[in-house]
Order: structure tokens, then C-alpha cells, then sequence
């Protein structure tokens, strides 16, 4: 229990990088928690309410924390293809530029990837596992990556507008939005997101993108 509990106060430090009184680069701290997520996000969970769900904030604040994004060219608003009545968040250029020089967490960032690949790896799964309990726990669905989503599916070979074409087409679906997923989209996150140990095998499909770009 002490060894927990130290490495607990570890961790309440770290995130004093994130959670910090007043301004940094302009933005407060749950600002920039929007923005990256976003930055981060997946096109259905670009959303308003999927947004306040992330940041345990009501819709009002939410939309607060847009408004001062947009104010600062940071997001830009865009109809959603799949429903005209609602609102897509896109992060800009200039949103993506602050975040990769100025994002508070950059700094732990490079300090756990000085720790080399290995120890990065066991870093996640430990995090990813201590939030698996978490969340049983308290029976709340966090944002995490798709691949390792129970929704998401592998789709025939050959499906696709550019199957036969020697260009790599969207090899995956998602169940719930029934909509098609690529590759690179299955490193974003969801707020739709469901555990599951059942996972596609990206990695042989990330060999096969590689290897269709070559040719």
C-alpha cells in the first residue's frame, strides 16, 4: 500500500502539468484539455456534447471553451456530413501549430519518451490497466483508442471505391455508427468507446498499407 500510494502522488504531480491556476500560452488549463482532445479525436466525437463529456463539463461550458478556441483560430465549426443539424469541431493549422510547441504536456511528454520504448510501453499498459479498474469501479466509459474498441470490425478484402487499385482502402467498420473506418483513424479517440480483448489485427494491416504505398 505505501508503494501505491507513492506512486499515486507521482502521478498528482505530473498532472500538475496540466492542471495549473490561470493561463499558460493564452489558454487555461481546461482549454488546452479541449484542444487536445480534439486534436485527438475521432470525426464522431468532434462534437459539442461528446466534448463536455470528455472534460466533465456541462454543455455550456463547453461551448464557453469553443467559443474562446474559435476567438483565437484555434477551431473552426463545420456541418457534420452524416447529420446537417449538427456541428463538427475541426482543430486548424494554427490550433495544431500551439499545440505542438506550446501544449503544456509536451514536456512530461518527452520526459516519458527519454524513458526509451520498452519502458514507455509498460508505462501505458500500466495507466491502461489502473483506468480498466477505474472504470469498473465507478461504471463510467472513458475516450480511448479505436483499434482497441469492441465496436470495431474488420471488412472484407476488397471492399472499397479503390479496391484494386494499389491504393490502401478503409479496412475496418464500425459497428455502432456503421460507418467505414481507415487505418489511420483507428489511432484516434472515441467517446464511444467499449473494452474489448477481441481486437482486429492492426499491425498486419499497418504491413499491408506499408507495403501497398511502396508500390
Amino acid at each position: 500500500m505505501p508503494l501505491a500510494r507513492e506512486a499515486v502522488e507521482l502521478l498528482v504531480q505530473a498532472a500538475r502539468a496540466w492542471y495549473f491556476e490561470g493561463n499558460q500560452h493564452g489558454l487555461r488549463d481546461r482549454e488546452w484539455m479541449a484542444l487536445r482532445f480534439l486534436g485527438r479525436a475521432n470525426r464522431f466525437s468532434r462534437t459539442p456534447s461528446a466534448l463536455a463529456g470528455f472534460i466533465g463539463a456541462t454543455r455550456a461550458t463547453a461551448s464557453q471553451i469553443v467559443k474562446t478556441l474559435e476567438s483565437k483560430s484555434f477551431l473552426v465549426r463545420k456541418p457534420s456530413h452524416e447529420d446537417k443539424r449538427s456541428v463538427v469541431l475541426h482543430v486548424t493549422a494554427q490550433g495544431e501549430k500551439c499545440l505542438s510547441q506550446h501544449d503544456p504536456i509536451n514536456h512530461v511528454v518527452n520526459a516519458v519518451t527519454a524513458l526509451g520504448n520498452d519502458e514507455c510501453i509498460r508505462l501505458r499498459d500500466s495507466l491502461r490497466e489502473i483506468l480498466n479498474h477505474l472504470d469498473a469501479a465507478h461504471q463510467r466509459l472513458d475516450a480511448s483508442i479505436c483499434r482497441d474498441c469492441m465496436f470495431l470490425a474488420e471488412r472484407s478484402p476488397g471492399v472499397g471505391p479503390a479496391a484494386g487499385k494499389g491504393r490502401a482502402t478503409a479496412e475496418f467498420m464500425c459497428r455502432l455508427y456503421r460507418a467505414p473506418i481507415s487505418l489511420e483513424e483507428t489511432e484516434l479517440l472515441c467517446t464511444s468507446f467499449e473494452r474489448t480483448r477481441d481486437r482486429p489485427k492492426i499491425e498486419e494491416h499497418r504491413d499491408r498499407a506499408r507495403v501497398a504505398s511502396q508500390g
